[in-house]
């Protein structure tokens, strides 16, 4: 088994609903770790391409960076906590993996000691 992790950080803000109260707005720097899992390597010696899998990040947080997740699809209709943004990025990324590669982990952070970890298939 091999694995590969990339990162990357974007701004937003967000205001989830807890407990049926929507909390104020408040903005985060969003830093997310995504993990790459699969069983073999291509005729390079290659797991994927890194720069694949960094090109995918990007494109998916795209359209959060310096806006207001509450206003952003898909959390204006759900409530936009650090799991389900390790969700929505783990999910869209994985659409783009070549065969045989799959998300192992998705590490999201909204703010110093709080992350929020989405495990596909666990």
């Amino acid at each position: 088994m091999f694995e590969l992790t990339v990162s990357h950080e974007f701004c937003a803000a967000h205001a989830i609903v807890i407990r049926g109260e929507q909390e104020p707005v408040h903005g985060h720097n969003w830093r997310v770790r995504l993990t790459v899992s699969g069983g073999t390597l291509d005729a390079d010696g290659l797991l994927c391409d890194f720069h694949l899998v960094e090109r995918l990040l990007r494109e998916t947080v795209a359209p959060f960076e310096n806006g207001d997740l509450n206003a952003t699809s898909p959390f204006d209709e759900v409530n936009p906590t650090a799991e389900h943004i390790a969700r929505h990025i783990g999910d869209r990324v994985g659409e783009g993996l070549p065969a045989g590669v799959r998300i192992a982990r998705v590490a999201v952070t909204e703010a110093p000691g709080c992350e929020a970890v989405y495990l596909p298939g666990r």
